[in-house]
């Protein structure tokens, strides 16, 4: 018997897409530290699956990743690299370095290119060589940068980041300019919205925040 009413022609997108942090994330490098952030929409389609997704993703106490591309994808990375981490901390007897786990998030996204849609910003704080910045976009190439960002969002930010970033900007003005951009990447992208959650990592551990309502610069009147 042929379907009728709302169940009639093809499924809509929401019900056959696969859900993806179509995104903005970042991070940025600063004298002892690093400071990552990302908003917090997950899509299905034109369906937002999730509101408050935490993009921000430890792979260990000082390491983490920032994901964007397809969430199945990006977690089962995640997942992949801080079992694989934590290993190589017990065979070290110490902390892994950001760089090894930058690595093997490139050796993932590289080896798996064709059947994986996942873009990682990897950054962390280690005694050899401080706050680190890698930035693994699609296709899996790896490249440490003073700062980083990605995901649907950043295309629309990409003038502003280049513009207003300057070297040995202090942990507040870091933590500044990653709310700034990322609310500008949420004020344009469609797939981008939510809260902005953001960590600082750095020797003394991880401290998070989020900013959500009117802590979230605005920059224009939209009428409301």
């Amino acid at each position: 018997m042929a379907l009728t009413g709302v169940m009639a022609g093809p499924a809509p997108d929401w019900m056959t897409s696969e859900h993806l942090t179509g995104t903005s994330i970042m991070a940025v490098e600063y004298d002892g530290g690093v400071i990552i952030g990302a908003d917090s929409r997950t899509s299905t389609g034109s369906y937002v699956a999730n509101r408050v997704t935490d993009k921000l993703t430890p792979v260990m106490d000082k390491i983490y990743c920032c994901r964007s591309g397809s969430a199945a994808d990006t977690q089962a990375i995640a997942d992949i690299v801080s079992y694989n981490l934590k290993l190589h901390s017990i065979e070290l007897g110490e902390e892994p370095l950001v760089k090894s786990a930058a690595s093997l998030f490139r050796q993932f996204c590289y080896d798996y290119r064709d059947s994986l849609l996942a873009g990682i910003i990897c950054a962390g704080w280690d005694k050899k060589a401080g706050g680190q910045v890698y930035s693994i976009p699609l296709g899996g190439m790896c490249l440490r940068q003073p700062f980083a960002i990605g995901g649907s969002g950043s295309t629309y930010i990409y003038g502003y980041c280049d513009a207003h970033f300057k070297q040995g900007m202090t942990k507040e003005e870091c933590i500044e300019f990653v709310k700034t951009s990322l609310a500008l990447a949420v004020g344009r992208d469609g797939s981008s919205g939510g809260v902005i959650r953001i960590a600082s990592i750095e020797e003394g551990g991880v401290e998070r925040r989020v900013y959500t309502g009117t802590d979230i610069p605005k920059f224009y009147d939209d009428g409301v």
